[in-house]
């Protein structure tokens, strides 16, 4: 049973080429413990590279979704007042719509980044879900750097440390 995708699912897989090969454990952690920092995480440690043309489409669909209806409303009363307002606010609403693109590129990246560890997740801790047990996975995983355990042992580690 395969479970519907929405369209945020459609987007990312549209807009994302994602590795087959599976995340190593520790570059698992280390990637959980950057989303949860705020941090971007590196997306070879993920295993996901984006395909930037696609997201320009898919970007530019957004926008002018948004945009035309936005047109058709204000274009009447706009045509009546001072050219030079229409120009300021061309000026204005290119400048959003360029600086938009960062904002939901750093989106879609949040995006793919949590469902990819989420996702490697259930493969290292299937008994274990994430939503419960990520902050204490966390905490035993700095207490092994600090232990300098090796990464042949880290997995017998963490779930030694899990059911004590």
């Amino acid at each position: 049973m395969q479970k519907e995708k929405t369209f945020k699912n459609k987007v990312l897989d549209y807009i994302y080429i994602v590795s087959k090969q599976p995340i190593l454990l520790r570059d698992l952690l280390i990637a959980n413990r950057q989303y949860k920092e705020g941090m971007h995480v590196d997306p070879a440690k993920l295993g996901f590279r984006i395909r930037l043309t696609r997201a320009y489409l898919v970007y530019m669909g957004i926008v002018l979704g948004v945009l035309i209806p936005i047109s058709g409303l204000t274009h009447k009363p706009l045509a009546h007042l001072d050219s030079h307002i229409s120009i300021i606010g061309a000026v204005v609403i290119t400048a959003i719509i360029f600086i938009g693109f960062n904002f939901f590129r750093a989106k879609m990246r949040d995006f793919i980044t949590i469902e990819l560890i989420k996702k490697s997740w259930k493969l290292h801790f299937p008994f274990f879900s994430y939503d419960e047990y990520s902050e204490k996975i966390e905490e035993i995983f700095e207490k092994s750097l600090k232990e300098e355990i090796s990464k042949r042992d880290l997995e017998k580690y963490i779930l030694d440390n899990l059911t004590e």
